[in-house]
């Protein structure tokens, strides 16, 4: 995919209150009831709320959630983050980090912490009159600093969508709630990192200008190190999908070349070939590419074998029934884990969309051969739901193709993946 020119980012701000009565007023009149339906309700049965915190390495902070009585915590690397009993947080290492809270009725709250090289601060957060100490330390001297946050200050931002793809001229906007609720200023600052491929507007809408991935950030003006971010990818249509050229070896499909699995072309039940070394030791390469950019990535779910598979479907079929289990979960003998080329990346879940390594592994994986194989927006043609988690090994040469493409798997070889009901 051609990359453009970056461009100074385009800012803008609005006030919290007069930005939501003007969205409200517009849907409205537009007959958007249910975005009205979900603004008013919190975004429907949405349980699972998220949130985006700056640290620095040294600084502690009492974790802060919406929650009436206990909760457990549960951090995805202890060695860059602690919290003790009290859910006081310290960063102890530069890098990224999940903690995921739990109140007693199930519901969740996902904190995603960037942690950055600082100089000691500590940062204590109790109530609406909380206080921040920063203290600076060397081999001779120390200084202690006291300085008020603010009543109502802003601590987390949620957005109905983290991730989009858009042609070109396609806009969309997502809903902004920030928390907590009696917070006095949620006004809005709104930037792209690209506006030659997406500009936004002060209202936060998105428009695509060119093909490429950029990320675009709202930020409250509260309090800056609060934030949420969206990658958009826009499409380059312009290259036509090769006509499918189908040979099956052995009960295997090829496409083009390509070993091909879906709902359409199954594999054989004996088809046992373990994990691809070629595709293991691409994803190491981008393990380490990653790593240098302070991006954790690792494999949670790789090779599954036929008889796996069928006990994993069937699971998921007992759980939720069969219509919905075929949203997410590939019966036996349709699954890509089968062909040991398909990896499931950090967390099989959709929280994983709105992390810093899903936008990196989305930019970024088509250089060492992966394609994300299941894109947002496009489950009526792959059959599967948008799985940000999911990468699937091509090579170089055809990963690129691919992406450049801005098309599925299936869009580019010309076919379909439909079950034989």
């Amino acid at each position: 995919m051609a990359k453009n020119t970056k461009k100074k980012a385009a800012t803008g701000k609005r006030s919290g209150s007069s930005a939501a009565m003007l969205l409200l007023v517009l849907m409205c009149m537009a007959g958007l009831v249910m975005g009205v339906y979900l603004i008013a309700n919190g975004g429907g049965n949405n349980k699972n709320h998220y949130y985006n915190i700056t640290m620095e390495v040294g600084q502690s902070r009492t974790l802060v959630t919406t929650f009436a009585g206990d909760f457990t915590c549960a951090v995805s690397d202890d060695a860059l983050l602690s919290v003790d009993e009290t859910h006081l947080m310290t960063a102890l290492a530069p890098g990224d980090v999940v903690v995921i809270a739990e109140g007693a009725a199930g519901d969740r709250e996902t904190f995603y912490i960037q942690i950055v090289g600082g100089t000691g601060t500590s940062a204590t957060t109790t109530s609406s009159d909380a206080t921040t100490t920063t203290t600076t330390s060397s081999e001779t001297t120390t200084t202690t600093t006291t300085v008020s946050l603010g009543p109502g200050s802003v601590t987390g931002i949620e957005l109905t969508f983290y991730a989009v793809s858009l042609k070109v001229g396609e806009n969309k906007m997502p809903i902004v709630t920030m928390s907590p609720a009696d917070a006095t200023d949620k006004s809005e600052q709104w930037t792209s990192s690209d506006e030659s491929v997406a500009t936004v507007n002060w209202l936060g809408d998105i428009t695509a200008v060119g093909p490429g991935v950029c990320i675009v950030r709202v930020t409250s003006v509260n309090n800056p190190s609060v934030y949420a971010e969206v990658t958009v990818t826009v499409l380059d249509e312009t290259p036509s999908a090769p006509a499918a050229n189908v040979e099956v070896i052995n009960g295997v499909t090829y496409v083009q070349g390509i070993l091909i699995v879906n709902k359409t072309y199954a594999l054989p039940a004996d088809y046992d070939p373990g994990v691809n070394p070629e595709a293991k030791a691409a994803f190491d390469r981008m393990q380490v590419a990653a790593s240098a950019e302070m991006m954790s990535l690792s494999i949670v779910s790789g090779y599954r074998s036929y008889a796996t598979q069928e006990a994993t479907y069937n699971r998921h079929v007992v759980a939720s029934g069969q219509e919905k289990a075929d949203t997410f979960s590939a019966r036996p003998g349709h699954s890509e884990h089968q062909t040991g080329l398909a990896f499931d990346i950090n967390y099989a879940g959709d929280s994983f969309g709105s992390t810093p390594e899903a936008a990196w592994l989305a930019a970024n994986c088509w250089k060492y051969g992966f394609i994300i194989r299941y894109p947002q927006g496009k489950s009526d043609i792959t059959g599967y739901k948008y799985e940000p988690w999911h990468i699937r090994y091509l090579g170089e040469e055809n990963a690129k193709k691919v992406y450049d493409s801005g098309l599925t798997l299936e869009e580019y070889l010309g076919i379909t993946s439909q079950y034989a009901e």
